[in-house]
């Protein structure tokens, strides 16, 4: 019985289907008879309408903007190196160090440079030694050369003047009668008489020798100057052995921090070598602008920045200043266009850009070389 009843009920609905579907047609006609809804083009045009007004909001907000990601932070590091060979005997630093002008660094083994320097002040006490005698040897040679004149004058008259008295003796003793005379007395007024002679000669030879008071004089003068010279080369020679020894003294010529440290205590190291850098605190960016991009791009126009590695950061800034060639040009093998085929490449042009404020007290400054977008208002 229960199986009759399901087989009436699956035709009773076998043969609604049927009806359902002859009257299908009828239905369809009296939708496609309806009028069809406009609000899906109304909402199409508004939207259209929306997307248009953005644009042109975007367009004129942005109007006068130029942005590049091809940017970078730039700054000054100083590479420091030895002047000097030794080992290192003192280290003060670490890496990211922040030092000060003049801080002492480190120190290489300085004692060879010390016995240098103290050789150098010993030199430099004998010279002075040595020019203050030839000073004083010049002052008493001033006053010796003429009176050594005067006195070999007087040297010269007086023995000319024993040489007239030893002539008129032995005239005399000659011209007398033999008789008269004993012919040891006239044996003696000889020998005065050549005495005399000699004595007139060895007085003009020292006059001759005294005349040249000017020349003595000209040569103290002459040894003081070359006393000068060594005290002056003197100087230098300790000069240069100070600065030798400066060398062994490494010091922070500005302040900055420490980086890439190269070296440990204990280091040997040959002269020249690298062993730090010192990152100077400021920071500016170099940003590669296309070369379509310079039309409207002026020195001093207002710069915003967001940097990559802090984005909550809000940088401003301005142009200081444009590289005069595009970095093709400055590369170690720059493009030779005039061979072979040509494809014009747009070429970029490093701008540098000052930032002015936006960075907190807890990072006084960005490191070197991260990426950053800045965008150029040039209106």
């Amino acid at each position: 019985m229960n199986g009759e009843a399901s087989l009436a009920e699956q035709g009773e609905e076998k043969d609604k289907q049927d009806d359902e579907a002859k009257h299908e047609p009828g239905k369809r006609e009296e939708e496609d008879n309806k009028p069809r809804s406009k609000w899906p083009l109304i909402i199409a045009g508004i939207a259209v309408v929306v997307l248009v007004i953005a644009g042109l909001i975007y367009w004129l907000v942005t109007r006068g903007e130029v942005t590049t990601e091809d940017a970078y932070t730039d700054g000054r590091s100083i590479s420091l190196a030895t002047n000097t060979s030794g080992y290192v005997t003192a280290l003060y630093v670490d890496d990211n160090t922040f030092v000060h002008k003049g801080d002492l660094l480190m120190i290489v083994d300085p004692r060879t440079n010390d016995s240098q320097l103290a050789q150098a002040k010993s030199n430099l006490l004998l010279a002075q030694a040595n020019l203050a005698s030839a000073q004083t040897n010049l002052q008493i040679e001033e006053v010796r050369a003429p009176a050594q004149l005067t006195q070999a004058q007087a040297q010269l008259e007086q023995a000319q003047a024993q040489l007239a008295n030893a002539r008129r003796n032995y005239n005399r003793q000659v011209s007398v009668n033999q008789r008269a005379t004993a012919a040891t007395d006239i044996d003696q007024a000889t020998e005065q008489l050549r005495t005399a002679s000699a004595q007139v000669k060895q007085a003009e030879a020292n006059l001759a020798v005294a005349t040249l008071v000017q020349q003595n004089i000209e040569t103290a003068v002459q040894q003081v100057a070359q006393r000068e010279a060594q005290l002056a080369q003197a100087q230098a020679n300790l000069k240069s052995a100070e600065v030798a020894l400066s060398y062994n003294y490494i010091r922070a010529p500005q302040d900055g921090w420490i980086t890439m440290r190269n070296v440990e205590l204990g280091t040997y190291l040959q002269s020249g070598a690298q062993v730090f850098y010192i990152v100077v605190p400021q920071t500016w960016i170099v940003a590669n602008f296309k070369e379509t991009q310079l039309n409207g791009m002026r020195v001093g126009q207002k710069v915003t920045i967001s940097v990559d590695a802090f984005p909550a950061l809000k940088l401003r800034g301005h142009v200081q200043s444009m590289q005069q060639g595009s970095g093709a040009v400055f590369s170690a093998f720059p493009a030779e266009n005039a061979t072979g085929n040509f494809v014009k490449i747009v070429r970029r042009v490093p701008v540098k850009i000052v930032i002015d404020s936006g960075l907190p007290a807890s990072l006084p400054m960005l490191p070197l070389g991260i990426s950053v977008e800045p965008t150029v208002h040039e209106r």
